[in-house]
């Protein structure tokens, strides 16, 4: 495979990644980005047919009262198969797959640790469908900025600064009802 420098950034398709969603690409100037708390987006990649793919999801996965039926994107089992079946159908093969996960942070210490689950789930299903995770930046306290060329298989994870203390991040205390409308 012979070496070319990437596309000006100006132009670079860049498509954002929300929760519950997964997205394939062989574009060379596709770029996928996403934001994330405790959520994990998985990014895989065939670099033979240089196709890639990304998921974000909330939850890993449903708790034992919900319906299989019930079961859709919110959830990481959903998400990783969708994902899967996507890079396949653009070409990719299963043994050639590659991995990178990041985000499951725990950005409120008086939360369930719902981030360190996520993190776990992702790396155990990855084990179970035999693809090997090259990189991660999974857990911490801090959101996570991640953008994703897919026909490279390029990504880049920042941390998002922190603007409050962790503490303050989210206000627990019970609302209210005054009549007021408070602007933020």
């Amino acid at each position: 495979m012979s070496y070319e420098s990437p596309p000006p950034v100006s132009a670079i398709t860049r498509i954002n990644i929300l929760q519950g969603q997964a997205r394939v690409s062989a574009g060379p100037r596709v770029e996928f980005s996403t934001v994330l708390g405790s959520c994990v987006a998985t990014c895989l990649f065939d670099p033979e047919v240089e196709v890639g793919g990304m998921n974000h999801f909330l939850l890993a996965e449903p708790g034992a009262s919900v319906a299989a039926a019930d079961i859709d994107e919110h959830y990481g089992v959903y998400l990783m198969e969708v994902l899967i079946n996507e890079m396949l159908a653009h070409g990719a093969a299963k043994q050639r797959l590659r991995a990178h996960l990041y985000g499951g942070a725990n950005l409120n210490s008086h939360f369930a640790r719902i981030g360190t689950a996520n993190g776990e789930f992702a790396r155990q299903f990855l084990a179970r469908e035999r693809i090997a995770i090259v990189r991660e930046d999974l857990g911490g306290t801090q959101a996570r900025r991640v953008d994703f060329r897919p026909a490279r298989g390029q990504v880049r994870c920042r941390i998002v600064p922190e603007t409050m203390a962790p503490d303050e991040r989210l206000d627990t205390r019970p609302a209210r009802a005054t009549g007021d409308v408070e602007l933020f």
